[in-house]
Parts: structure tokens; C-alpha cells; sequence
């Protein structure tokens, strides 16, 4: 997969999944702009593959609006900004519950309007990759807030890819299974959580970084022509079980 001579904009591109994809997508000659609410984070991800950056809180959604037009025009787009906020269910508190949504799901949502409308008012054409997570199938404990966000996400990106799908945008969601990040590390620390997960799971791990950076840059390429609406487990066959 060669993306010399195109452009992508990451959101969450400081840490984790979307710093991954970065470095994966401009080793594959991607030109990359970059959005993280930790400016150290963007200076060191410059300085290792030369992108552009934006520091925004996505929380703002003002905010996440002009970072959007900031970073455009782009070929495609990568929504991979995510928090999450461990609460027991009947805990959840209403500021928690409003703020995981307002980065997990409206970010997304507001960055895609417009690289959409940019798109569109180019002719068209581009890719969406919304990162999502196995928790919009699976009602882990404590997550949810987490959970609730990402089945949003989900639902939201169906509507995207048969709207946008007809200016010639395909959008998809990927949904990885644990991911070795800080913020998973967080929230799967305790053997006991994590065992009786990692005993489900036929490939006996959790993914990297990498292993769901490999499947964005497939979604987002020429190759993924065909693929539209989907939902996709990353999950190394945690959901055949």
C-alpha cells in the first residue's frame, strides 16, 4: 500500500493507535496532519516523520471544529481520539458520561462534516476510518460510558457510509479488541479482569499497535474498494467463541 502523494489527517495521533498509524502511513509516504490534545506529543511525532500538527481538545467542540478546517484539505481521514472513564454502572456520573461521548463520538463526528464537505466540494472521493472498539458488542464491566460511546460510533458511521457513500467517501469502523496503549494498560492491569479475556481469545493475546495500525492503512487504500458500513472485530477471534 503506497500513499505517496496523499494526505491524511489522525485525530489521537499522540499516543497509542493514532501514533502508530501515523508513523505507519508516512513510512508509506503519506503526507500526515496530526491532532492530540498534548502539544509534547505532536513535537516528538514531528520531529520522527515530519507532519503537521494541531493541538486541539476534541472535549471543545468549537474547538474540534477549527482544528478540522485547520488540518484540510486531506485525502482521508482517521478518527482515533478516544477516553475512556472506569464507573460502575449504577456510579456513572452525567459529567463522565457527557465527556466520553464528547471525544469518543460528536469529535468524530464534527471532524468527519468537515473533511466531508471539503470532499465533496473537491468532487468527491476519500475514505473514513472511525476507530471503534469491541466494546460496542461486548458490555464490559465498569465501561459504561466507553461502551455506550462506541455503539454510537458504530451506528453513526452506517448513517456516514450510506450518506457519504454516494459522493464516492467510503467510511468503515474498525473495532479492536484490547490494545496495548496506556489507556488500556489502565484498565486491564488486573490479571483478573484481563485472564478470563485473554482465555477467550484463540490467537492467546491482546493486539498491538501495529496490528490494527495494518488494518486502517488497508481500509483507507485502494484495495478496500469494495468495503463500506462495515463494523470490523480486530479482535483475534474473541467474538467466534
Amino acid at each position: 500500500m503506497d500513499f505517496t502523494g496523499r494526505s491524511v489527517m489522525i485525530t489521537g495521533a499522540g499516543k497509542g493507535i493514532g501514533r502508530e498509524t501515523a508513523r505507519l502511513l508516512a513510512a508509506r509516504g503519506a503526507d500526515v496532519v496530526a491532532l492530540s490534545r498534548t502539544a509534547a506529543d505532536l513535537e516528538a511525532l514531528a520531529e520522527e516523520i515530519g507532519c503537521r500538527t494541531v493541538v486541539v481538545d476534541l472535549a471543545d467542540a468549537e474547538a474540534a471544529r477549527a482544528a478540522a478546517q485547520a488540518g484540510l484539505p486531506c485525502d482521508f481521514l482517521v478518527n482515533c481520539a478516544g477516553i475512556n472513564v472506569l464507573e460502575k454502572f449504577v456510579d456513572v456520573t452525567v459529567e463522565a458520561f457527557d465527556l466520553v461521548h464528547a471525544v469518543n463520538t460528536r469529535a468524530a463526528m464534527i471532524v468527519a462534516q468537515e473533511y466531508a464537505r471539503a470532499r465533496i466540494a473537491a468532487g468527491g472521493g476519500g475514505a473514513i476510518v472511525n476507530v471503534s472498539s469491541i466494546s460496542s458488542f461486548i458490555g464490559f464491566d465498569d465501561h459504561a460510558s466507553y461502551c455506550a460511546s462506541k455503539g454510537a460510533m458504530d451506528g453513526m458511521s452506517r448513517v456516514m457510509a450510506n450518506e457519504l457513500g454516494r459522493r464516492g467517501i467510503r467510511v468503515n469502523c474498525i473495532n479492536p479488541i484490547v490494545t496495548m496503549t496506556e489507556l488500556a494498560a489502565r484498565a486491564w492491569s488486573d490479571p483478573a479482569k484481563s485472564g478470563p479475556l485473554l482465555a477467550r481469545m484463540p490467537v492467546g493475546r491482546f493486539a498491538e499497535t501495529r496490528d490494527v495500525a495494518e488494518v486502517i492503512a488497508f481500509l483507507l487504500g485502494d484495495e478496500a474498494a469494495m468495503l463500506s458500513g462495515l463494523a470490523l472485530p480486530v479482535d483475534g477471534g474473541f467474538l467466534v467463541r
